[in-house]
C-alpha cells in the first residue's frame, strides 16, 4: 500500500525528525557556549538563551508530531488492553477524534498567537519577533493533525510498515517461482 498521500506524509515525517534532531544538536552546542561565555569569560552572551528556547520549541512540538506518527509517544494502555476488542476499537476512534479536536484548537489559537506577537521583538534579539518562537506550536499541531488523519484513514504507521514488508516478501517469493 504505497498511496501518494502516505508517501508525502513519509517525507513530512522525515522533515519533522530531521528538524527535531538538528534542533537538539544545535541546543547541545549553544547552551555550553552560553555557560562558557558567562562563567569562563565573564561576559555572558545574550543570544544563546533565546535561541536555545526557540530550538527547544522546535524539538518539542515538531518532534512530538513525529513521535505520534511513529507510535513512540507516551500511551498508558494497561486498562484498555483488558477491555474487549470492540470496546478497544471504539476507544481508539474516540482518542483519534479527541486528538483532531486538540490539534485543531492548538493550530488555530497557536497561529493567532504567532500573528498577535509577530511585531513584538525579543528583548535580547531585536531582530527576532516573539511570534517566531511560538511558530513551532501551530506547525507541530498541524503536522500532528495530518498524522492523526493519516492514522484514521490508513492505520498506524507501524502496522503499515509490517504490511509493506510482508507484501515485499510475497513479491520476492513469487518472483522466484
Amino acid at each position: 500500500m504505497d498511496h501518494p498521500i502516505v508517501r508525502t506524509l513519509d517525507r513530512l515525517y522525515l522533515v519533522a525528525i530531521w528538524s527535531a534532531g538538528i534542533a537538539i544538536f544545535l541546543m547541545s552546542v549553544i547552551i555550553p557556549w552560553g555557560v562558557f561565555t558567562r562563567y569562563v569569560l565573564g561576559t555572558g552572551s545574550q543570544w544563546p538563551e533565546p535561541i536555545a528556547i526557540l530550538l527547544m520549541m522546535v524539538f518539542t512540538f515538531i518532534g512530538a508530531a513525529a513521535a505520534y506518527r511513529a507510535g513512540a509517544h507516551i500511551a498508558v494502555t494497561m486498562l484498555t488492553e483488558q477491555l474487549p476488542p470492540p470496546v478497544q476499537k471504539l476507544l481508539s476512534v474516540v482518542v483519534d477524534l479527541l486528538m483532531l479536536l486538540v490539534c485543531g484548537f492548538v493550530t488555530w489559537y497557536g497561529t493567532n498567537l504567532c500573528i498577535e506577537t509577530w511585531r513584538q521583538p525579543i528583548a535580547e534579539l531585536n531582530w527576532l519577533p516573539v511570534g517566531v518562537t511560538y511558530a513551532p506550536l501551530p506547525i507541530g499541531a498541524a503536522i500532528t493533525l495530518l498524522f492523526v488523519l493519516e492514522r484514521m484513514v490508513f492505520g498506524p504507521q507501524s502496522h503499515r510498515a509490517i504490511v509493506r514488508y510482508e507484501e515485499q516478501l510475497v513479491e520476492a517469493t513469487e518472483g522466484q517461482r
